[in-house]
């Protein structure tokens, strides 16, 4: 084996196997180790590995113990892959574990994948973003058995803004959290709730901010679920984009 010159985080996307990128299944092939979260990464997700591969599930590790794995594995000589769930931009300790790694030398790099909020859209078959209804998405997520939210960070400031809204890992509050943003929303708001998206029991509950408690509590999710908040939501709603208005100056036909 040769020296590897880099460790590699790579998007597992939301759980199916075939949405990874092509760039992931790739760098997945060539690696001798694999660290993935298995709480989170659907097993399909590691039919890409080489049958050789030494495959660590995480979950049972805390930082310290993930940092010795993957420096150790690098100063071995072995090609290094650390999988996150959805993207690694979104909720995956990216940051606190490059800390780390830029502390030991150890060079990385980060290799994008699908996240769970657009996998979550995908099967709503909604877009986030519809003109005269909503232009922005806010991806937060709340407190409770978890690390503490900045201050400024609160579901009423974002509520405010009356932008889509996705929660991540607040499926067990649902019930609280709707109440916050009702005041703002309105009852009738939709709300679309998608659990373990593109993985087996995939599952969309479609409710309004006054019902969705009930839906979600029927179903008993309590974890790996999104929540999606908005009138964007609704099919019915809406105006039209600029970019394709027929009114709109475009260039002659053949340049």
């Amino acid at each position: 084996m040769g020296e590897a010159v880099t460790v590699h985080f790579v998007g597992a996307g939301p759980g199916a196997a075939d949405l990874l990128t092509v760039r992931a299944t790739r760098m997945l092939g060539a690696a001798d180790v694999v660290l993935y979260p298995g709480t989170y990464v659907d097993p399909g997700v590691l039919s890409h590995c080489a049958p050789g591969a030494e495959l660590v599930d995480t979950q049972g590790l805390d930082l310290d113990r993930i940092t010795e794995r993957l420096v150790g594995a690098h100063r071995a000589g072995s090609d290094v892959v650390r999988l996150t769930s959805g993207d690694p931009s979104l909720y995956s300790a990216l940051a606190e574990q490059t800390r780390r790694l830029d502390a030991h030398g150890v060079p990385w790099d980060v290799t994008p994948g699908v996240p769970a909020y657009a996998a979550a859209a995908a099967l709503a078959g909604r877009e986030l973003t519809v003109p005269l209804v909503a232009q922005s998405v806010v991806l937060t997520r709340t407190r409770a058995r978890s690390t503490a939210m900045p201050d400024t960070e609160t579901l009423a400031a974002f509520a405010a803004t009356r932008a889509t809204l996705v929660l991540h890992l607040a499926i067990t509050r649902v019930r609280a959290l709707m109440g916050e943003l009702a005041p703002e929303y309105g009852a009738d708001c939709p709300v679309v709730v998608v659990h373990r998206a593109s993985q087996p029991g995939e599952a969309v509950l479609r409710g309004t901010v006054a019902d969705i408690a009930d839906r979600v509590e029927e179903a008993g999710f309590r974890q790996a679920a999104v929540i999606l908040v908005g009138r964007a939501l609704d099919p019915r709603g809406g105006g039209e984009s600029f970019l394709y208005d027929p009114a709109r100056p475009r260039p002659a036909d053949g340049g």
